[in-house]
């Protein structure tokens, strides 16, 4: 008489079920588990090792392991790979250390003329010098597992990542400063008429716009054989203009000028200009960095002379123009106009910028910001 056919309870969740059949037709998997995913479903329609192992073509005792695994581990962790002793590791804790610590260091403070690391580098100063320091395990070092130390160490020592240190003692109380300006902008805006007592202005530069032309035509798109323009390699210089411009925080109006320089005389420009831009009585608040024609001596004796009250300078920290609302419109207005563009002189440069402002002063934009809004006092 035959033994009775053992059968083993497997007990499968609706949402390993669901996965076991993403993964037992995935045409991306490692082939084991999508072989472990079939196996668990077919003994689940079938509870028989032999019948499993017959329709996938694996040994019946393969089936029954895997069923077993997932019995005790679960269906999901049994389509894993179980961990395997293999080699004992040559090189030593201490050694990675070792090189992981030399990594962190700047290759010249060791001699070399290279400002950072090459893992070529690396692996042959190591070579030389890590069986001296008691790491003989590195006398035959690798390229490729300097890469692997490293990488499982996650430093990166070929790489350079910037940062910015905030040089400023009273950054906090200038940014609150500025917070304070954008929101007192906000609530002016929520009046439904707006006075003119007050204009706020966003006001910064944008040197070395260069004035470049072509030493060849661009040729037109043509459709079916290239769709972009095409432009010769060469070019020609020009020179470089200036962009001084300020945005009315309230209108949205854009005040320019385009200088060949940016220095106090032609700020003080910019400043006759926000003067008759606005009535006698209007207070001008402006918000701007710490540019050195911004605190000159002629600029301040220029103020000066000014009604009391006519201008008020708010000034961005140190290292912290991202506060000032104008940088985005100076984003803006270089991909959408200045990227890519060609003249054939200086003063078509300035021409077409100024074209390019007055287009847009045509339906001018109201500008909000809301960054940090809620920490301002």
């Amino acid at each position: 008489m035959a033994a009775p056919r053992r059968v083993s309870d497997l007990a499968i969740g609706e949402e390993e079920l669901a996965e076991l059949e993403i993964i037992s037709r995935s045409r991306t998997e490692p082939a084991g588990r999508v072989c472990r995913a079939r196996m668990l479903l077919a003994y689940r329609e079938d509870p028989s090792f032999f019948a499993v192992g017959v329709a996938l073509g694996v040994h019946h005792q393969t089936v029954q392991r895997c069923v077993a695994r997932a019995m005790t581990d679960g269906a999901l962790a049994a389509l894993e790979d179980r961990a395997r002793p293999g080699r004992e590791p040559v090189i030593t804790q201490e050694a990675r250390a070792w090189l992981i610590d030399l990594a962190c260091r700047k290759a010249k403070e060791l001699g070399y003329p290279h400002e950072v690391w090459t893992t070529r580098l690396l692996a042959n100063h190591a070579r030389q010098h890590g069986p001296a320091a008691g790491h003989a395990c590195l006398a035959d070092l690798a390229q490729g597992t300097v890469c692997k130390i490293l990488d499982a160490g996650e430093v990166k020592p070929h790489k350079v990542r910037y940062y910015l240190e905030r040089r400023d003692p009273e950054f906090a109380e200038k940014m609150a400063e500025v917070l304070c300006v954008y929101r007192e902008v906000k609530l002016l805006k929520k009046r439904q008429k707006p006075a003119d007592a007050v204009a706020i202005v966003s006001y910064d530069e944008k040197p070395g716009v260069q004035a470049i032309g072509v030493t060849a035509p661009d040729l037109p798109p043509v459709p079916g054989i290239h769709p972009t323009v095409a432009r010769d390699h060469e070019y020609k210089r020009h020179g470089t203009v200036s962009l001084l411009a300020g945005i009315d925080l309230l209108t949205g109006k854009v005040h320019a000028l385009v200088k060949d320089r940016h220095r106090s005389r032609e700020f003080i420009e910019f400043l006759k200009l926000l003067d008759v831009a606005y009535p006698t009585h209007t207070a001008i608040k402006v918000i701007l960095d710490n540019h050195s024609a911004h605190i000159s001596k002629e600029t301040r004796g220029w103020l000066a002379a000014q009604r009391s009250g006519r201008f008020e300078f708010v000034f961005t920290p140190t290292h912290g123009s991202w506060l000032n609302l104008v940088e985005g419109f100076f984003s803006k207005l270089a991909r959408s106009v200045l990227r890519h563009i060609r003249v054939a002189s200086k003063q078509e440069l300035k021409d077409r910028i100024i074209a390019a402002i007055d287009l847009i002063n045509h339906q001018p934009v109201v500008h909000t910001w809301s960054y940090m809004m809620d920490s301002a006092a």
